[in-house]
């Protein structure tokens, strides 16, 4: 598995998300496949084997996948997940056939004898059937390319992996030792999927093996593969290798628009640190579909064109200087991929961490001003309807807030630590200490508590377990010059410093959730409630003066 930073903070977390209801009502097999249960929990992950034969003709895969991992406790059952749709054609441990029990999406596995703890066992699971196209971008979809070639790609990551490949389908445990790739496609056919690829081989009978090796862990609705008649060009970036695949009648477009992968790199190594799947090299590989953050295998179907599907993404005139997906999926490598949350309620882990990456994009070749109006282009994507973090063990999605939400409340972060040396310094030691990890918040927020030896847990749960925004109370006494002001929060400690005044005359003040009152040294014309305000282009608060 990758190393998991459990923090001794998560017995409290677990009872503040018992207090929080669901976003939706979760169904049998998030139930099952929610929680880390005893037969997860009495196994490590080490290593897939995925060799699977994909027939285009006939929409059906057939396959197998080796799966090693080590006992922590005696233990006669272990977990796994395939889609009941797919047919198990049997489980066995060396030459013994083993038992098994479906429920919903789930497959109970029983030995004969029990596994001991600290050895390590190897079962070999085969599998066929016909994926059934399902979720956002299908899981698993048979498509044909405009000039009528066959195209088959995955992209599963809100459905699970499970709907197209046998495996341990949650998010804490990750093959520590990688894991094999070999697909089967016909002859005219190439497949594109994670890690280096290692060779491939004529099985002379129409079809032929793809095989690629991937050197690190991975989670398991990153594993993909992408089949289709593609054009293959490469590069490099420094000494990594880049290896980019499109459709042959949009070779010359992607050969414009994929060079913005080396803008990305040069961003992202700047603040965090080298790409961190060197040995698997960099992929850009054109899909169906708008992209997926495939580990060392990121999709792109932004049609070339920057912005967002051709739009500007913020709608403040930035986003249409570069290609976003490009940009966000490949961000992704850093945060999603190589650090992973352990459940899917910490997906802000994701997703807020690589919105904010996109701040740091613009940052790096456009300057601070421009990421500012950027982040504020976030703004109106915010809904507030709901926490961040929702409820635990459930396998429910968090609202689309963890986007936006997450980052503005990084970008907040930065402003109340007031020393960019410092929060760069903390951002990227953050990343570099949990790198091939999975984690939670907890673990986050305890490293950043640490690092910066002041509690700012309040703040934290304020923006990622309460729906709403605080709110910084304004009460204007003209004629005292004074003004009172407090937090009105949903945490009862929530005290987070602020800058107040008129843009470029700006004066630091400490609110907390009890009135205090300040006197200050403006103008009578530049003291009162129409001009006085507060730093709202670096703060994500809500602002009420009265």
């Amino acid at each position: 598995m990758k190393l998991k930073a459990m923090s001794l903070l998560l017995l409290a977390a677990v009872v503040l998300q018992a207090q929080q209801p669901p976003l939706q009502t979760p169904s049998h097999d998030d139930t099952l496949r929610g929680p880390y249960g005893p037969f997860r929990a009495n196994n490590d992950l080490l290593y897939y084997h995925l060799d699977i034969r994909v027939d285009p003709v006939q929409k059906t895969i057939r396959g197998h996948n080796l799966i090693r991992f080590r006992m922590l406790q005696q233990g006669s059952r272990i977990q796994l997940e395939l889609i009941p749709t797919l047919a198990i054609d049997g489980i066995t441990l060396g030459h013994t056939p083993l038992k098994y029990t479906r429920d919903s999406g789930t497959v109970y596995v029983d030995f004969p004898q029990p596994l001991h703890a600290g050895r390590t066992y190897t079962i070999d699971f085969r599998y066929s059937g016909s994926p059934q196209e399902t979720g956002r971008f299908g899981c698993f979809t048979f498509k044909q390319d405009p000039s009528g070639h066959p195209w088959i790609n995955t992209a599963c990551e809100e459905t699970g992996a499970s709907v197209w490949w046998p495996n341990k389908d949650q998010w804490r445990d990750e093959p520590q030792e990688g894991m094999d790739i070999s697909v089967a496609v016909p002859n005219a056919l190439t497949d594109v999927s994670n890690g280096r690829f290692v060779r491939k081989v004529d099985l002379h009978d129409g079809y032929t093996r793809w095989d690629y090796r991937v050197h690190y862990p991975i989670n398991n609705y990153d594993v993909s593969l992408n089949i289709g008649n593609y054009a293959h060009f490469s590069g490099k970036h420094k000494d990594l290798t880049l290896d980019f695949y499109a459709l042959p009648e949009d070779l010359d477009k992607a050969k414009k628009q994929f060079a913005q992968a080396n803008g990305m790199l040069d961003a992202y190594e700047h603040y965090f640190g080298e790409y961190p799947f060197k040995k698997d090299g960099y992929k850009l590989i054109q899909v169906p579909y708008s992209g997926m953050e495939h580990q060392s295998a990121v999709t792109y179907g932004n049609h070339f064109a920057n912005g967002y599907l051709e739009r500007d993404w913020t709608g403040v005139g930035i986003s249409t200087r570069f290609d976003f997906i490009i940009i966000h999926e490949s961000g992704h490598e850093w945060f999603g991929n190589a650090i992973t949350a352990a459940d899917r309620s910490d997906m802000w882990i994701h997703e807020g961490w690589t919105t904010y990456l996109e701040l740091l994009y613009v940052e790096y070749h456009y300057g601070h001003a421009d990421a500012i109006k950027y982040a504020n282009g976030l703004k109106p994507k915010v809904r507030n309807r709901a926490p961040i973090i929702p409820a635990r063990n459930l396998n429910i999605s968090p609202p689309q807030d963890m986007y936006f939400k997450g980052a503005l409340f990084l970008n907040t972060l930065r402003s109340v630590i007031d020393d960019d040396k410092k929060w760069f310094a903390l951002i990227h030691d953050f990343y570099q200490h949990f790198k091939y990890q999975t984690i939670m918040t907890e673990d986050v927020v305890a490293y950043f508590n640490q690092q910066i030896g002041q509690d700012l847990t309040p703040l934290f749960d304020e923006y990622l377990r309460h729906a709403t925004l605080p709110t910084l109370d304004l009460t204007f006494n003209p004629e005292q010059e004074t003004v009172t002001y407090k937090w009105v929060a949903d945490e009862a400690a929530f005290a987070m410093p602020i800058r107040v005044g008129t843009p470029g005359h700006w004066q630091l003040i400490h609110p907390t959730t009890q009135p205090q009152t300040l006197k200050t040294d403006l103008s009578p014309q530049t003291f009162n409630k129409d001009i006085f305000t507060a730093d709202t282009d670096n703060y994500f608060v809500n602002l009420d003066k009265h």
